[in-house]
């Protein structure tokens, strides 16, 4: 079995990772960071804080760099990338992340997928939150990762 986590470089997606990392110390579990970067999706990248404005795109640079950054986090964990492309004309960005994320949970068997949001599992949802429609999938056990470090 395998403990999945979505991970954008956040302070909740690092928390989350370290949390899965002290649970897969206790349980002999194997950790995958997975990475989503959407295909030509600059505002998207802007908007995780993975580049600034003025900043040129490139995915691979992109992934370099949160490689770099989980490895710091969890050097044990195994590192995925994903790059979706937009299947559908009328899904959202998010709900292309959203799809890779179950589509990738599903892969690799994972038991749970630990997830940093502030957000998942409100009642009210921001559109751009993960959280709440990975949470919806009953094949897996999700843990919500609140508040980052000694928040």
């Amino acid at each position: 079995m395998t403990y999945l986590v979505p991970f954008d470089g956040s302070a909740l997606a690092e928390a989350a990772l370290e949390r899965a990392t002290e649970f897969a110390a206790l349980t002999d579990e194997e950790v995958v960071a997975l990475v989503v970067i959407p295909l030509d999706e600059r505002d998207f990248a802007v908007e995780r804080g993975w580049i600034d404005e003025s900043e040129r795109y490139d995915p691979d640079e992109i992934e370099s760099a949160l490689r770099v950054q989980v490895a710091e986090v969890a050097p044990d964990a195994t590192f995925r990338c994903e790059r979706p492309e937009d299947v559908s004309s009328v899904a959202s960005i998010t709900t292309d992340v959203v799809r890779t994320i179950r589509t990738v949970a599903q892969d690799v068997d994972a038991e749970i997928v630990f997830i940093g949001s502030e957000n998942a599992g409100r009642v009210s949802t921001p559109v751009t939150s993960v959280g709440a429609p990975v949470s919806e999938d009953p094949r897996y056990d999700v843990h919500i990762v609140r508040h980052a470090g000694g928040d």
